[in-house]
């Protein structure tokens, strides 16, 4: 995650509040019923955006694997968090540094994203497509997945749309939680709700994004989206009232400290984004 441009005002100071405990027993009840959501695969134990992070994500019980989404000069949605392969692309460097945006599909192609850790592994790994991941995994998980950049992208949403498509993966009710999409950019997202208004949308708000007027902010979003996705220091009592009482899911991201974890199950949110999904998971049953 990072933030991008989200036209909901300017940033305001955070309040420190007290956190009321939850009455006895009801935090293993709540963190029962929170989604595990492995940001880039189970990327705490593996290179990020790797069909071996999402393997393990999925081995762990995530309920979600996340996909970023960056698109090819031809036009190939791929999956990785960067607009550059500088920092987890290895490989020729003509083919391998620079915006993915200034490459075609098939340079990409001799580029390697899993050494860049410095990990012994026993097979290297290429940058998957969107695709790929959606043919790997089928309708046997959920899929969570980001719009990056969408406006150095122009038809990311519709490339994105028809290949949700193409596996029977578009919803035909807001209640199907199959795929999510996010962006941190609310104009990406307006615009999928208008090409297809069935689609589940959540808006990512980074720590410089927060609305003077929360609710109205939260008002705004459940126009278009059905949760939020806030930085994890965003998620406060004040916070957490705004957003439900306007319907809305809080999934707050990247969550990797077992006592985050548990201050925001606390807090109520419905789900949260981490590296580690295999700690989230132990939480979800009382030892």
């Amino acid at each position: 995650m990072e933030a991008r441009s989200l036209c909901m005002g300017v940033a305001a100071p955070l309040l420190l509040v007290l956190l009321l405990p939850l009455a006895p027993g009801s935090h293993w009840s709540a963190a029962a019923q929170t989604t595990v959501i492995a940001h880039r695969g189970a990327s705490g134990y593996a290179p990020e955006h790797t069909l071996l992070a999402y393997d393990m994500a999925v081995r762990m019980g995530a309920d979600y694997i996340e996909q970023d989404l960056q698109m090819t000069s031809d036009g190939v949605l791929v999956v990785m968090h960067d607009a550059d392969l500088d920092r987890t692309a290895r490989g020729p460097s003509r083919h391998c540094t620079g915006p993915v945006g200034e490459k075609m599909y098939e340079d990409i192609l001799n580029c390697e994203v899993s050494s860049w850790r410095g990990e012994d592994l026993e097979a290297l790994e290429r940058v998957p497509t969107l695709d790929s991941v959606l043919n790997r995994y089928g309708a046997s998980t959920r899929y969570y997945i980001e719009t990056k950049q969408p406006e150095q992208a122009p038809g990311m949403e519709e490339a994105l749309l028809e290949l949700l498509g193409r596996h029977d993966l578009v919803p035909s009710s807001p209640d199907d939680r199959t795929v999510l999409v996010q962006s941190f950019s609310s104009e990406s997202l307006r615009k999928m709700h208008g090409l297809e208004p069935q689609l589940p949308l959540i808006q990512l708000i980074g720590a410089s994004q927060m609305p003077d007027d929360i609710d109205a902010g939260m008002r705004d979003v459940a126009s278009y989206a059905i949760g939020v996705g806030p930085t994890q220091r965003l998620v406060t009592p004040e916070f957490m009232s705004a957003a439900k009482r306007h319907g809305l899911l809080v999934h707050p991201y990247t969550v990797n400290a077992e006592g985050d974890m548990r201050r925001l199950i606390e807090l109520g949110v419905d789900g949260m984004f981490t590296n580690f999904p295999d700690r989230l998971m132990s939480l979800r049953s009382p030892h």
